[in-house]
């Protein structure tokens, strides 16, 4: 089963950002202002993460 890793940014804690369980952050994302949060298993997500993280490497997700 796929996994994939949670980062919340320290600056808006309500943005979630995915990306495969032991990949790095993006390019963009600046590691100071991401923390981790664990990680889930794809069947616990909705199928827009699954699929912007298959395309792009990375989804974002409202935590709200």
């Amino acid at each position: 089963m796929q996994l994939y890793d949670l980062y919340l940014n320290t600056k808006k804690p309500g943005i979630g950002l995915y990306v495969a369980s032991g990949s790095d952050l993006p390019d963009f994302a600046d590691p100071k202002e991401w923390i981790f949060d664990g990680t889930a298993a794809a069947d616990l997500l909705p199928p827009s993460v699954i699929e912007g993280v298959a395309n792009v490497g990375h989804a974002f997700r409202d935590m709200d």
